[in-house]
């Protein structure tokens, strides 16, 4: 809010603690008289005395009553004294005639003592009774009204028609307390406030709760002077006695200089409640001093209870209705995603039920590295940096707003796809969510002055007064969309539950196939192993054999005999070959890890030396960078290492010099580990194969081996908690990497 200068250094919340439902003080069109219940007596009583009873304040206080008003007898006042609730707003007592003046006699119960108040009538019979005609006028009218807006209107007309104000407003609260005037009726004298607003520092915190709990004001005269209660403190509690239910009760005078800057005399004012809570207002304003009739205001009252009542009704039925359109779009929506494979898919494929589910514009839905969009939306770009805000900082599950830029300034950049914003955490360990949009409409709120000046700091220094004019003041809203209501959140809450329940389910479902896949991998494993172990030794049997036949008949044997001998042997040799490279990987999946410190620089020495040896001959030249230490099972690392040397020499075999190189650097919690060679490479098309079981990429008769051993490394790899992939060019040589998580106990 814009201050005027100097503004800075007051206290704007001053207002809001000022007690004014202790003034000490009364308006002086009547007279107040605390009484002990015990016997009656005059406990306080205002200093305009002189002009109801007859005598100053000193000459009444300790008398009885019954003394002071001789027109109120003990026993009929004691009759009437028990209609007096124990609490709450004061009832019309009767009516008397004492000193040549007609006067309602108004009672209620405050801080230990019965209040009386003494207000001039013209009725000697007053009744409310009088007034039903109109109450029941004002019902038939309500009772076929469609909207909220015509009740407010039908409202004011019967209120100004019933008190003859020259104007009558129905204001309707925000939820931000903006008072918004939704119903007007006036003769033309005073400026007319449809459809504007006031700011809610209008009506400070207490002076709200006045509201609530008395529901009738009446300023009979804005020019008053107030009567001071004598003695000031209630003498049962040491304390000003509590007005807060008192008819005569002195306003503030921020409030009576307000209603002069405002340039009416007189007013009053009627809650509506709805629920208990203030819903809103109806206030009358005159250009000159006018007093209404204590009955007249209790028939306003009811009014303005008949019409809460209404709008109660009204609402009721606008919020039913749209919740019953929310659950059929709810209903449409959680078949689509029980029909699809997964939940996101059911949403996306049906971009109607999903944009209607809450009256929105656009939609996306975030989460797995994915960023869908239907309808008028953001970039994708813009959607992802909204979502990493929301997560970051830490949302509800159920966020929305109706105004996103001035949560989150970048969404400026895009108004009109998105300045309302109601979105649901579907996950926040692997960040999702579901968003919807709604785009910008400007709107030009005329108020009643301008709420950027609601005080002054004119008049008494030290002091602050309200706005000195109420001139029509224009303002354009931008970057604000249509609110969400309550039952359009709630629903979309009701949502996210759905989406969990169904994630949660697939979540169980996956659980349960993960577990009959495990239980049949070890099936298969205890089967591959068994396989193998029992086909060794027939393999060998057929090799010796073969070979023994190879040398005893050696001399018989044609040259063609002797090759299908050979040919016997060598696929025998194969055949063991693949059958232990079988029972290895088996082994692999079911050995548990020795887990332990292991350094991989004197691991890649050792295994490099093998290797070496194993090659001898070969022209290498060997490039090995730092290793680290890492945690895991030596022996199952050190023949991961050793697959991938092996394989680097053997696919550089064509090459006069291998080059070989063996690096690593960190990224975030991981070593990322690499093998390059300079040999043959490999096409990129082919590279997910290259990790499969028994998968060749090359002939067998250029490279030899089993087609395992690469698919060894991704096992042990993965089940150290890493992950392995690799990189080739036909000729031109590989890289293979792994990864290994960086100890949390590493050292330095």
């Amino acid at each position: 809010m814009n201050l005027p200068n100097g503004a800075a250094d007051v206290d704007l919340t001053a207002c809001d603690r000022e007690p004014i439902h202790i003034p000490s003080c009364i308006q002086p069109h009547g007279a107040l008289a605390a009484l002990a219940e015990s016997d009656l007596t005059v406990l306080q009583v205002s200093d305009n005395s002189a002009d109801i009873f007859g005598a100053p304040p000193a000459d009444l206080l300790g008398r009885a009553i019954t003394d002071v008003v001789r027109e109120l007898p003990a026993d009929p006042l004691r009759e009437l004294l028990a209609k007096i609730p124990p609490r709450g707003e004061p009832v019309l007592l009767r009516a008397l005639r004492t000193g040549g003046r007609l006067l309602n006699v108004l009672g209620h119960r405050a801080d230990g003592a019965i209040v009386l108040e003494f207000e001039p009538t013209s009725d000697p019979d007053p009744s409310p009774r009088a007034l039903h005609p109109t109450v029941a006028q004002f019902i038939t009218k309500v009772q076929g009204v469609p909207s909220v807006d015509e009740l407010a209107r039908l409202m004011s007309a019967e209120v100004r028609r019933v008190t003859g104000f020259d104007r009558a407003l129905v204001y309707r609260f925000d939820p931000n307390g903006t008072g918004v005037v939704v119903g007007e009726d006036g003769n033309g004298r005073l400026p007319s406030y449809r459809d504007h607003r006031f700011p809610a520092s209008d009506i400070p915190k207490q002076a709200r709760e006045l509201y609530r709990t008395n529901r009738l004001r009446l300023i009979p005269d804005a020019a008053y002077r107030p009567a001071a209660l004598v003695p000031v403190h209630n003498p049962l509690t040491g304390r000003p006695l509590d007005l807060s239910h008192s008819s005569l009760r002195s306003v503030s005078p921020v409030h009576v200089e307000y209603m002069r800057n405002m340039r009416t005399a007189a007013s009053m004012s009627v809650s509506v409640l709805k629920g208990g809570d203030l819903w809103g207002l109806v206030v009358c304003h005159h250009h000159a001093p006018r007093s209404v009739p204590f009955e007249v205001r209790t028939v306003c009252d009811l009014l303005a209870q008949v019409f809460a009542l209404q709008v109660a009704a009204r609402e009721h039925v606008a919020d039913y209705e749209r919740r019953v359109e929310l659950k059929s779009a709810l209903n449409r929506l959680l078949a689509h995603m029980a029909a699809a494979d997964d939940y996101v898919r059911g949403l996306l494929d049906h971009p109607d039920d999903l944009l209607s589910f809450v009256g929105a514009t656009g939609a996306a839905v975030v989460g797995n590295g994915r960023c869908d969009r239907v309808g008028a939306a953001p970039s994708e770009a813009q959607v992802r940096r909204l979502t990493d805000w929301l997560f970051g900082e830490r949302k509800r599950d159920v966020f929305h707003t109706n105004a996103l830029a001035s949560e989150f300034p970048e969404a400026a950049a895009y108004p009109a796809v998105a300045s309302g914003l109601l979105g649901i955490s579907v996950s926040k360990l692997n960040p999702t969510m579901v968003l919807w949009f709604r785009p910008e409409v400007i709107e030009t709120i005329r108020w009643g002055g301008d709420p950027r000046r609601p005080t002054d700091l004119g008049g008494v220094p030290g002091r602050l007064h309200p706005r000195k004019s109420f001139e029509t003041w224009s303002q354009t809203v931008r970057n604000q969309a249509v609110p969400w209501l309550p039952s359009e959140t709630e629903a979309a809450a009701e949502l996210r539950n759905a989406v969990l329940g169904i994630v949660l389910r697939r979540a169980e479902e996956m659980a349960a196939l993960n577990v009959e896949l495990q239980r049949s991998n070890k099936e298969l494993e205890a089967f591959s192993y068994s396989v193998s172990h029992d086909l060794r030794a027939p393999l060998r049997h057929i090799v010796g054999y073969a070979e023994m036949l190879k040398e005893s008949a050696a001399a018989k044997l044609a040259p063609g005999e002797q090759k299908y001998v050979d040919t016997i042997i060598e696929s025998s040799v194969y055949a063991g070959q693949l059958v232990d490279a079988l029972l290895s990987f088996s082994r692999m999946g079911r050995a548990a890890l020795d887990r332990g410190r292991v350094e991989m620089g004197a691991l890649v020495s050792e295994v490099r030396r093998g290797v070496t040896t194993e090659f001898a001959g070969r022209r290498v030249r060997w490039t090995v960078a730092a290793l680290p230490a890492v945690e895991g099972d030596a022996m199952m690392l050190k023949l991961a290492v050793r697959n991938l040397l092996t394989n680097a020499l053997k696919y550089t075999k064509t090459r006069a010099e291998a080059e070989i190189e063996i690096g690593c650097r960190e990224e975030g919690a991981e070593y990322v580990f690499s093998v390059r060679d300079n040999g043959v490479g490999f096409d990129m098309r082919y590279r997910d194969k290259l990790f499969g079981v028994f998968q060749r990429l090359h002939r067998w008769e250029d490279f030899e081996g089993t087609g395992i051993g690469l698919a060894n490394v991704r096992r042990i790899v993965e089940r150290h908690g890493g992950r392995t992939w690799a990189e080739g060019e036909v000729d031109k040589g590989a890289t293979f990497y792994f990864t290994l998580p960086v100890p949390n106990t590493r050292e330095g």
